[in-house]
């Protein structure tokens, strides 16, 4: 179960992101698309940032350790899930202005 904190950590946080962007980019886009794209994103986003920071997992288990563990999730999570919202926002908006 712990090694799936970091992965719903992910999700949530890029959800956020992607609803966060979502509204601001384009008010014309799905709830369902700004959600699936803003968890995929987030995961991704995370993982990648989790890969780069580091000491990630061998830190040690005080406060610097867990803030060394958490912050790559929640941060490469958010971020993540807003540019995969941002990105597929305005495809479907070039769709719909070509069409």
């Amino acid at each position: 179960m712990e090694a799936l904190w970091p992965i719903i950590t992910q999700i949530v946080t890029g959800i956020i992101g992607g609803e966060a962007i979502g509204s601001a980019v384009s008010k014309a886009m799905p709830h369902v698309v700004k959600i699936i794209s803003g968890a995929i994103g987030g995961v991704a986003g995370g993982q990648i940032l989790e890969a780069l920071v580091p000491g990630g997992a061998a830190a040690g288990t005080d406060l610097g350790g867990a803030l060394s563990n958490w912050l790559p999730n929640i941060v490469g999570g958010a971020g993540g899930g807003a540019i995969l919202t941002a990105i597929v926002g305005a495809v479907m908006g070039g769709m719909k202005r070509s069409a």
